[in-house]
């Protein structure tokens, strides 16, 4: 294992450990560790909130709320703007500290930082374009116009793995809307998330827009909140378990929610696709953020045609990654996030291969320190495997040979989710052809990153309500406001 990096700057997770955040200012405490997903070593320790906390939270967004909506939009956009600029500054830093809170790879947490930081940069642009509508009713009794508004308060809620662009991809529209928030960010990860709302203090956020509170009582506190009649939105990226938990408590009080859930990602590959972009596609689709990623390919069906010769490469490719410690420059994959995630790991490839399915690299745990578990292809794997219907997060690619288009579809779509799906041909029309069949909220065709701050990320089915992103994104933070105007 290679010693810690020198940690200076926004690197320090010392630096963050001051929260909660509430009302511009820092209120001391800890009790929950942070660990390194690398080491298993404590990095520091953050306030526990109770749910006085997250009261004072919202009554600090509250007393916020009116200069902030009041506020206009070019300076809006400016202090967005200067966001957007101060994390491309402490580019590195931020990514480092991401690498040890989170084990994700160093040039995964630099790729992380760019996408994050663009969210400010495209909801600068955005918050002096938001939309309104002037017309006649089709009688010509009267004429119709619509505003948006800030639809108020909201509570924010972001997982782990992605701890800085899940945390801007919220909160730079609902500011950039008008709106003030309070993040929870996972406990796991909430470094990131700390150094964020310093940068956003360093940017001219006023005191009370951005709210920071992390806590080891998620459900007592974030119901605190929603049960509040000042908070009107939740925004939420997680579980689809946790997903259906949270709509069921905003419905008592008919709270707006945006939600990202669980994804199932097909990546389909056809015989006449390239080989080679096939494979650096699956690589990018499966192994980013070392499959930590709702969007992370889950399930390769491969046609025959082309079948054997994919999984030679993909296991080739795979086998040929360097694991080690996220912070180790030279590392392709690194840790997952917790010993519980590797032993769930363990369980679906374990289980799997009891059905019939066979490891070509890769399919046992690494021994510690840190969380580690190697980057594994399987093929033969049964089409009734748990591997093949639930969400893996981790590096683990499992291969299943099909003969027809309508085999790849009907075997696509058989999953609750329908977040994300890539496509490989050489034929675009082809291509656009099985995308209108398949049942997702996005498709890559021939590339295996589709995530981009101007496009509505998003899911169907049980993958989520609403979007992020796009020039959609911000509309999830207003409300429309109809007048009928007499002349």
């Amino acid at each position: 294992m290679i010693p810690y990096p020198e940690l200076s700057g926004y690197a320090a997770p010392a630096l963050h450990a001051h929260g909660l955040y509430i009302g511009g200012t820092w209120q001391q405490g800890g009790g929950i560790p942070v660990l390194n997903p690398s080491t298993g070593d404590v990095l520091a320790e953050v306030p526990d909130a109770s749910t006085e906390d997250a009261m004072r939270a919202v009554a600090a967004a509250e007393a916020a709320a009116p200069a902030w909506r009041a506020t206009p939009a070019r300076r809006r956009s400016e202090i967005l703007s200067r966001w957007f600029q101060l994390m491309s500054e402490h580019a590195e830093e931020i990514a480092t500290l991401i690498a040890l809170e989170n084990g994700k790879a160093l040039p995964d947490a630099r790729g992380e930082v760019a996408y994050a930081a663009e969210f400010f940069r495209w909801y600068a642009e955005e918050a002096t374009r938001i939309p309104g509508e002037y017309r006649h009713t089709p009688s010509g009794s009267h004429t119709i116009l619509v505003d948006h508004e800030p639809i108020g308060i909201a509570v924010l809620i972001t997982p782990w793995n992605f701890p800085a662009a899940m945390a801007t991809r919220k909160i730079a529209p609902a500011l950039a809307a008008g709106c003030t928030v309070i993040l929870k960010p996972a406990s796991e990860t909430p470094l990131t998330a700390y150094a964020m709302a310093r940068l956003g203090a360093e940017a001219g956020v006023p005191p009370g827009v951005v709210n920071v509170l992390t806590t080891q009582n998620p459900a007592d506190v974030t119901n605190a909140m929603l049960a509040d009649p000042r908070v009107r939105k939740l925004s939420f990226t997680g579980s689809t378990a946790v997903g259906r938990t949270l709509l069921a408590e905003a419905a008592k009080r008919v709270v707006s929610c945006s939600m990202e859930l669980g994804g199932n990602a097909p990546f389909i590959v056809l015989d006449d696709a390239d080989l080679d972009a096939a494979l650096d596609g699956a690589m990018v689709a499966k192994m980013r953020n070392a499959g930590e990623a709702c969007t992370a390919a889950n399930r390769f069906y491969v046609q025959a045609g082309i079948h054997d010769d994919f999984v030679k490469g993909l296991t080739a490719r795979m086998g040929a990654l360097r694991i080690g410690a996220g912070y180790d420059p030279a590392t392709q994959c690194g840790p997952m996030i917790t010993r519980r995630a590797i032993e769930k790991i363990d369980h679906l490839v374990s289980t799997a291969v009891r059905l019939g399915a066979r490891v070509t690299t890769g399919g046992a745990p690494l021994p510690g320190p840190g969380y580690f578990y190697p980057p594994t292809v399987l093929e033969n794997v049964p089409a009734g495997a748990r591997i093949a219907r639930e969400e893996i997060f981790g590096p683990v690619a499992p291969i299943y040979r099909f003969e027809t288009e309508d085999e790849a579809v009907q075997l696509a779509n058989d999953t609750e989710y329908g977040l994300a799906a890539y496509l490989y041909t050489r034929d675009l029309k082809r291509a656009m052809r099985l995308g209108k069949r398949l049942e997702t909220g996005m498709l890559g065709i021939n590339r295996g990153l589709m995530s981009d701050p101007a496009a509505p990320f998003g899911g169907v089915k049980q993958s989520g309500l609403g979007r992020e992103g796009g020039v959609t994104g911000i509309l999830e933070f207003m409300e429309p406001k109809y007048y009928a105007v007499e002349f």
